[in-house]
């Protein structure tokens, strides 16, 4: 995303717009971008999110960053969506998308314990609204510039995720780069930009000395790298990455996720993730994150 658009103050305004599935987390997202000092306005319909646009290239409105939530509650109006982001970039405001969800697990537990109503199925199983959300909200899935799945986090941990991932390296002019391990047998992150399959590797797994260990112990770092399968691996990803981060900068992409997954999460990948670490640990360019999702489930 680029800088925002200038108000004839000739200072940037920054715009975030918030939306996502039902019982994603959106009302925790808003409250992080509310204590972090933005201008906030929840349930939005969006072609109200044009004039607030409007509002903000006005002398004298004093607004600098602001943060809107718009959903499924603003009914045919959620249509106009897409085509107004597309104006809002198109004038010189070009407004940050932040798209949460959740798995269909998770999402209806949250239903039930707030015992609310889905907004698609307000007479129906929770579920059917889910995945009829789900499907309306491919679209702008695909446009949105963060993806953040909010599956296992609470919402005190959405608000820190948003502020400490987002808000405060987003500051720093850097690519907040995550580097996240996971274990196909758990299913496949949502949010990840970049998928890394290393069940070809060597599997510690096989060896009963080397299963109840991590990626992280020498061992089982010595088995996945035997032989020249990692080196030959490592010489051809590693130079790609190189190349992506600063073109994704370029881009002005501004969070990249990276999944690393093996079968189970704790070994193959766990020993990749720390090996692409410590390539980049030493870049200007990226604030660098490892999030090892599945090491103690593999």
């Amino acid at each position: 995303m680029s800088a925002g658009a200038e108000n004839l103050l000739g200072k940037p305004v920054d715009l975030f717009v918030i939306t996502g599935y039902s019982g994603a987390g959106k009302s925790e997202a808003i409250a992080a971008f509310e204590d972090s000092g933005y201008f906030c306005v929840d349930n939005l319909p969006p072609r109200m999110i044009a004039s607030l646009g409007e509002l903000f290239r006005h002398r004298g409105s004093g607004v600098r960053r602001a943060a809107v939530v718009t959903d499924v509650r603003g009914g045919d109006y959620f249509a106009d969506l897409l085509a107004v982001l597309g104006e809002l970039t198109e004038g010189g405001l070009d407004p940050t998308v932040l798209f949460l969800e959740a798995d269909e697990e998770a999402l209806v537990d949250r239903f039930k314990e707030t015992r609310r109503r889905h907004p698609l199925a307000p007479d129906g199983r929770v579920v059917e609204g889910i995945r009829a959300e789900r499907e309306i909200l491919g679209p702008l899935r695909e446009r949105a510039d963060v993806v953040m799945d909010t599956s296992g986090l609470t919402g005190a941990m959405l608000r820190r995720r948003i502020t400490t991932d987002l808000l405060d390296r987003r500051a720093s002019s850097k690519l907040a780069l995550t580097i996240l391990t996971f274990g196909f047998k758990n299913g496949p992150p949502r949010d990840a930009d970049l998928v890394f399959d290393v069940r070809f590797l060597p599997n510690p797994h096989y060896r009963e000395d080397l299963r109840p260990l991590t990626g992280r112990d020498p061992q089982v770092v010595e088995h996945v790298e035997a032989g020249e399968l990692a080196s030959e691996y490592y010489q051809r990803l590693l130079p790609l990455l190189d190349f992506l981060l600063p073109a994704y900068l370029a881009e002005g992409k501004s969070h990249l996720t990276i999944a690393i997954g093996c079968t189970g999460g704790r070994h193959r990948s766990v020993t990749i993730a720390d090996r692409i670490a410590r390539h980049l640990a030493s870049r200007k360019d990226i604030s660098l994150r490892v999030v090892h999702r599945d090491v103690e489930l593999g």
